[in-house]
């Protein structure tokens, strides 16, 4: 099943102090982001947060679970009305991922 918009802009809006939100369709389902690091994926109207080892020992209690068949374990965020808790975890996890690499441009003169 698919993740309904609403559920997804609502989402955002719960994370709206985390930093700059953005989000995408990807596979059917959506990713999302924070000041432009990919910080995890809304599936099945359920809320998932990249796992760090980092996070994992500031926030035991999380449960994890795969977003999708086959993929890593993720933070199932279980009440996405706690805003302080969401907040939290998304600037731990987001100081814990390293920077995203630059995008290569696309050579047009077909030499590498």
């Amino acid at each position: 099943m698919a993740s309904s918009k609403e559920f997804v802009e609502y989402t955002v809006e719960q994370l709206r102090d985390s930093g700059s939100i953005s989000y995408r369709r990807m596979f059917g389902e959506y990713g999302w982001y924070c000041n432009g690091k990919f910080l995890g994926v809304i599936s099945d109207d359920q809320l998932f947060v990249k796992f760090t080892p980092e996070a994992a020992q500031a926030f035991p209690d999380i449960p994890k679970a795969p977003p999708y068949k086959g993929a890593k374990d993720y933070f199932l965020i279980e009440d996405i009305d706690d805003q302080e808790l969401l907040t939290k975890l998304v600037r731990f996890t987001w100081e814990a991922l390293p920077e995203s690499k630059p995008k290569k441009g696309r050579n047009l003169n077909g030499s590498f």
